[in-house]
């Protein structure tokens, strides 16, 4: 009996908890509600430590409620594993979803070992992973700006024939005549928020580069730096994101974390692959599809590169002038057949995240000697 594990499912909401417990081989799971507390989830782990026989083993689905409550359950005895939502399996004919069932499901689920568990970040990586986020949803909010500005004025049929967004566009969207005060009102509280945007996206990025600059990350940016198209800024959004290269055990399964690999529908002697399945984290993947790009030009070192390479491994080194070589030889090869740029830039991509992870990983093989030139 003392080997006996307890599988615990929770139904995790704002206010409300949903628990449903089983020991061992019992079919039918006892259930109950708490309130989403600190002094409430301190109660149910006594409660789980003090009534187990063995090991406890709890489960709930990744959310809006993040890791908190993970900490909070995770004792010597009490073991929380976050599932990811979107991989439980579900029947096709269940048509009747409640808190009580979803918690039982876990439970029974979790038994089963059909659970499939998340990477929680540690608390500081949490933080710098909010900030990088805090970041993106800055240039989110500066991109909408600038589109309620640029809507604006092509409504009143005022082009501007140069590049946007530079300082002779801002003197001449500020030059224009208004006959109406109403619309200058409009102009002026857009340039405002434009500007207001502006100064939070660049404290955030003094913020990621003075990160940059510190242990832990100190060593992979300089790494990821040696790739072309990555620079301190996307080099600490990607280590934000993925807090950890030796979790993802090969490059194909960083691919499909990232969901940049092809869905597939296969019965019988029928293969039929899709688009790509755009599961994971989408940050990373339109960073490295951003990155992608500057593939498309043939294989150098230019000053900047240069200067990013200065002091690094040369066995990095070696993997990014791989990556140069290959990808820019297979977006040329696509293109020659006149695949659409788009999908060649996806299919780059998912190559890049390779490289990557060669790079990263800390078992990572060598690379093999690429062509002479």
């Amino acid at each position: 009996m003392e080997h006996l594990t307890t599988y615990v499912g929770i139904d995790a909401h704002k206010k409300d908890l949903y628990v449903a417990r089983l020991q061992g081989a019992e079919r039918t799971p006892v259930t109950w509600q708490l309130p989403h507390t600190p002094a409430a989830v301190r109660r149910l782990v006594r409660t789980l430590e003090r009534d187990a026989p063995g090991p406890v083993h709890v489960f709930y689905e990744a959310g809006p409620c993040g890791y908190a409550l993970q900490r909070q359950l995770t004792t010597a005895r009490v073991h929380c594993d976050v599932v990811a939502p979107a991989l439980i399996p579900r029947k096709p004919g269940e048509r009747v979803k409640t808190n009580r069932r979803d918690a039982r499901k876990l439970a029974e689920l979790g038994r089963a070992g059909l659970l499939t568990p998340v990477h929680p970040p540690t608390p500081a990586d949490e933080a710098v992973r909010d900030l990088a986020r805090a970041r993106d949803d800055a240039r989110e909010d500066l991109q909408r700006c600038r589109h309620r500005l640029s809507k604006l004025l092509r409504r009143r049929g005022r082009h501007y024939t140069g590049r946007h967004w530079t300082r002779a566009h801002r003197q001449w969207i500020s030059g224009l005549p208004w006959a109406h005060p109403a619309e200058r009102t409009v102009l002026d509280d857009y340039l405002l928020a434009i500007d207001h945007t502006e100064a939070r996206l660049l404290e955030l990025d003094a913020q990621l580069t003075t990160l940059a600059a510190t242990d832990p990350y100190r060593t992979p940016v300089g790494w990821l730096r040696c790739f072309r198209g990555i620079d301190t800024l996307s080099a600490m959004l990607i280590l934000a994101e993925l807090h950890g290269m030796g979790r993802f055990p090969s490059p194909r399964a960083l691919m499909a974390y990232l969901g940049l690999v092809p869905g597939e529908h296969s019965s019988g002697d029928r293969a039929r692959r899709g688009r790509i399945t755009r599961t994971g984290n989408a940050l990373v993947r339109r960073l490295l599809v951003e990155a992608a790009w500057h593939y498309r030009h043939r294989p150098a070192v230019g000053v900047a590169l240069a200067r990013r390479r200065r002091g690094q491994p040369g066995r990095v080194i070696a993997i990014a002038d791989r990556a140069q070589q290959r990808l820019c030889r297979r977006f040329r090869a696509m293109a020659a057949t006149h695949k659409p740029p788009a999908k060649i830039a996806v299919a780059i991509a998912r190559e890049l995240s390779g490289f990557l992870w060669a790079a990263l990983h800390p078992v990572a093989p060598a690379p093999a000697p690429g062509p002479s030139h």
